[in-house]
């Protein structure tokens, strides 16, 4: 464990000072008994600035206060290496409460420490994140790795919550009063799944951008992939990609705002694409074409028909065909561990018969169990939220699990469960149309005062605000007065209920 000496004098000790001397010091975390678990650093952390972006050009790291870092390494099983990052405020700093962090993709470092981590300490939050339980990229640690992938699937986030609260108690004399959990796209499936498998873990959980269904979106892409492989004449290039968008455009965007605010609001017929006699190019689209098209927004299927992932909704532009020719090399990754085999080219991959094994190897990797009986019972609350412009991850699957829910659980859920589309976001943040919200002080107030959100306040570049809406209510304009301004926007339609 490194010496903090110094550091603590660089504190002047005013960020630890008698008012907020701890129940054990930061120094000596490492003393406190943790089954599978070992620390191997504690340190006090002056003010100063986070972890810089892992991507050159980014913003600039944000300034963290004052904090006790403790570093851990978690071993569940004997094939387990989870490393975990812990911040604490001083105890006079100190909310009470605890905030876990998740990550996106397949993870392999402690992706909170650049995003959730640092908002929860400035909060005033005690916070954590791990690295799911491997320190590479990609999927090729799966391989030979059973005990691996069920860390990545859901051990991880409970060990990391566990051991959360065992040092919080150490070093505050106390433990959490509240526990909350808020992450997106893989995190948003770690969020659901803590919902479904430790329903005792957190008192409320933000989930954005499900990746609830982690194997069936890969399987989905590499089976496009294939696709395209197979019949090269399915392929869009970028222009008419652009056909496609600006069509969506031209017929569904009535304010010419560059995003739809309810794509649900608007058809569009594509045959109006289709290339007649005497044209082709870039100036129209073909039947094979159209049938990329179709599946881009009905979603891929197997040779029955059957919905393996969901399609994306108007709201979410098309790209152009892809031409790596490595193809979803990185996605396969999930086929070669369900297989045990790192050899296996992808061009292998056949969707009626891999993704019945992928499920059977690795299905509880996905968190679709509807069923969240026992986290409502004790009273937990779960805001769930999808960016309508989101390229990565499709809406779909968000609304798709939300319904799931209410027709497993009834239909009157909404005094613990809600679920927020954003118009014009992209994945989990960014976008040209509403790309925020404080998702946490909704959480807070909803879990804290009982408070079920009947909207937010969304806000987007240039000034645009506008109330976000719980499904399926959208927000409608007045027709009169500034379209940025959410004070001439109201929630319309149904709106969520719990039972009385």
């Amino acid at each position: 464990m490194r010496n903090s000496v110094i550091l603590i004098g660089a504190f002047g000790l005013s960020a630890f000072t008698s008012a907020a001397i701890a129940a054990t010091a930061c120094e000596q975390l490492g003393s406190v008994p943790l089954e599978h678990a070992a620390v191997t650093d504690a340190q006090l952390v002056p003010e100063g600035p986070g972890q810089a972006p892992s991507t050159p050009g980014g913003p600039p790291p944000p300034l963290l206060p004052a904090h006790c870092r403790v570093q851990l390494d978690l071993k569940p099983t004997s094939d387990s290496l989870i490393k975990m990052e812990m911040w604490l405020p001083p105890a006079d700093k100190w909310n009470g409460k605890f905030l876990g962090a998740g990550n996106g993709g397949f993870a392999g470092s402690i992706q909170g420490l650049r995003s959730e981590m640092p908002q929860a300490l400035n909060r005033g939050y005690a916070t954590a994140g791990t690295d799911t339980g491997h320190q590479e990229t990609g999927g090729k640690w799966g391989i030979g790795h059973p005990e691996k992938m069920v860390d990545f699937a859901y051990r991880s986030t409970h060990e990391m919550t566990l051991k959360a609260k065992q040092l919080a108690k150490a070093f505050y004399d106390k433990g959490p009063q509240r526990s909350y959990f808020s992450s997106c796209s893989t995190g948003g499936r770690m969020a659901v799944m803590e919902a479904q498998r430790y329903p005792e873990d957190y008192d409320g959980i933000v989930a954005g951008a499900l990746a609830n269904r982690h194997i069936r979106m890969w399987a989905a892409g590499i089976a496009s992939s294939v696709e395209l492989l197979k019949h090269p004449e399915e392929a869009l290039s970028k222009e008419q990609a652009a056909l496609v968008n600006d069509l969506v455009t031209k017929t569904c965007d009535a304010r010419h705002e560059g995003f739809l605010n309810d794509p649900r609001q608007c058809t569009v017929n594509f045959a109006a694409l289709r290339c007649t006699a005497g044209q082709s190019g870039s100036a129209c689209l073909t039947e094979p074409q159209l049938k990329t098209v179709a599946t881009f927004y009905t979603g891929v299927k197997n040779s029955k028909g059957e919905l393996i992932f969901s399609g994306a909704p108007l709201s979410r532009p098309m790209v152009s065909s892809s031409t790596n020719p490595n193809g979803p090399d990185g996605l396969f990754d999930l086929v070669r561990i369900a297989r045990d085999d790192e050899g296996l080219d992808w061009k292998t991959f056949d969707v009626n018969r891999d993704v019945p094994l992928l499920d059977q190897k690795l299905g509880f990797v996905d968190a679709t169990n509807p069923d969240l009986s026992k986290f409502k019972a004790r009273g937990g609350k779960l805001l769930m939220y999808h960016g309508w412009a989101d390229p990565a991850i499709s809406p779909q699957n968000t609304i798709r699990y939300y319904e799931s829910v209410l027709k497993t659980m009834g239909s009157e859920q909404g005094d613990w469960v809600r679920l927020f589309m954003v118009p014009g976001m992209g994945h989990c943040r960014g976008g040209p149309g509403l790309n925020g919200f404080d998702s946490v002080l909704a959480i807070e107030q909803w879990v804290e005062q009982g408070t079920a959100p009947k909207q937010l306040e969304g806000r987007g570049a240039n000034g645009l605000t506008r109330p976000l809406c719980p499904y399926p209510q959208s927000a409608e304009y007045s027709g009169s007065g500034d379209a940025k301004d959410e004070q001439n926007w109201s929630c319309k339609g149904e709106a969520p209920k719990g039972k009385r």
